[in-house]
């Protein structure tokens, strides 16, 4: 499936995060457990994340290139 193309209130599954993030489905779990990873929720005994927090994840911990400090500080 193209996650790419989803409305961004779709529920997506675990699999389809990990293809969309290009990371394994431990990897996620892992950031998850170290509370640096996207929210998830519990549909039954199913991971489902909202596409929405998922984009708004990425966002936050994006690296935008730009030097942390000034230069020479």
């Amino acid at each position: 499936m193209d996650t790419t193309k989803a409305p961004p209130d779709r529920l997506l599954t675990l699999p389809e995060v990990c293809d969309y993030l290009g990371i394994s489905a431990p990897t996620l779990y892992g950031m998850r457990h170290q509370g640096r990873g996207p929210v998830g929720y519990r549909v039954g005994r199913q991971l489902r994340f909202r596409r929405s927090e998922v984009d708004a994840w990425l966002q936050d911990h994006r690296d935008d290139d730009q030097p942390r400090q000034p230069i020479g500080a």
